[in-house]
């Protein structure tokens, strides 16, 4: 079983990088940017072919990545290319657009999935209404009923499932959440609600609120593009809350997950079904988009914010002011994503 929860987790990155390579790769060729390399996976060379165009194509060892790389990226570095044909020498719009094409191409595929299910498999509403309330939970004695709608969580508006989910999972001293609801009559209520302590069969203790969401399926064209566009937001609004809550303390970074936690995931959601999986690739490519126009150095974001900075002050940014900040980045990333797996690793024992 392990191989193939592996092999479907390779698949799945292989797709999303693949994606999100070809928005840089094909942008680039389209305004004439020399390209020496088109590559998947990160690390020592397993397939390579050099197409007509002199482009080299390669498979690397770890999917965990992947990379094209273009002369001129940052500054006029190489002295056999024509000038014309280097990215640094590109109008700032065009360069602007071969950097966030990667992003977009993550977050248009993950929007095509997320419709196709919805057309095929139905849809449900992203608003966060109840659905179920459990018997004797800290939900029901709170006196939230079937059908309300939770409008905030201590202050954080609830927009969406995926929102509600991470402002119930941020730290919370004193144990008490003040929900903001709109019951069923339209009046709009402020409860306070204290979760029970479950203890699994592990030790670990966990907070039940004993509420679920509403799994009324929709069909049809209109509502599946309804779902796509709303989802995505939904995804996007709970990431953007995260990210502000690992700043602020409010989430710990063994909150976050690497490849290794994707792996059990994936394994995770093999056992449930074919739509699981399909929606994990939706929700990693909108991960990978996210993540990656952040304004942090090594990031497409990070170059982006340079691109800014050069815009506002009229002249490019020093070159290797720009590369040091871009070095320094990555090697903070990397550092962050060795914690994030060995902590992944801790997890699964």
């Amino acid at each position: 079983m392990w191989i193939v929860t592996l092999l479907v987790l390779i698949l799945i990155l292989g797709i999303i990088i693949l994606v999100h390579e070809f928005g840089h790769f094909i942008w680039a060729k389209t305004f004439g940017v020399h390209i020496y390399e088109f590559s998947i996976g990160m690390g020592p060379i397993l397939h390579t072919h050099k197409g007509k165009d002199g482009i080299l194509y390669n498979i690397r060892t770890f999917p965990i990545g992947g990379f094209v790389s273009m002369a001129g990226e940052v500054y006029d570095d190489d002295e056999k290319i024509p000038k014309e044909k280097l990215m640094c020498n590109k109008p700032w719009l065009q360069r602007l657009i071969i950097l966030v094409a990667g992003v977009m191409n993550n977050f248009i595929l993950a929007i095509i999935i997320l419709f196709f299910m919805g057309l095929f498999m139905g849809s449900t509403t992203t608003k966060p209404i109840v659905g179920t309330v459990l018997e004797n939970s800290a939900i029901e004695e709170a006196g939230i009923e079937v059908g309300d709608q939770i409008l905030a969580i201590n202050d954080i508006k609830a927009t969406s499932w995926d929102k509600l989910q991470i402002a119930l999972y941020r730290k919370n001293e004193s144990g008490v959440y003040t929900f903001k609801v709109k019951k069923i009559s339209g009046e709009e209520k402020i409860v306070e609600v204290t979760p029970k302590k479950i203890t699994n069969e592990d030790g670990s203790e966990t907070m039940q609120f004993g509420l679920g969401i509403d799994t009324t399926k929709h069909y049809g064209f209109l509502p599946s593009i309804q779902y796509a566009f709303s989802k995505f937001g939904s995804i996007v609004s709970s990431m953007f809350l995260t990210i502000t809550s690992l700043f602020t303390g409010k989430i710990s970074l063994n909150a976050l997950s690497g490849p290794v936690g994707i792996y059990g995931v994936i394994g995770e959601s093999l056992s449930i079904g074919l739509s699981q999986i399909i929606y994990i690739i939706a929700f990693l490519s909108i991960n990978v988009g996210f993540i990656n126009i952040l304004p942090f150095p090594a990031f497409d974001g990070g170059r982006v914010l340079f691109m800014l900075i050069e815009k506002i002050k009229g002249s490019p940014v020093n070159a290797k002011i720009e590369n040091t900040f871009h070095t320094i980045g990555f090697i903070l990333l990397m550092i962050l994503m060795i914690y994030i797996t060995f902590q992944d690793i801790i997890k699964l024992f």
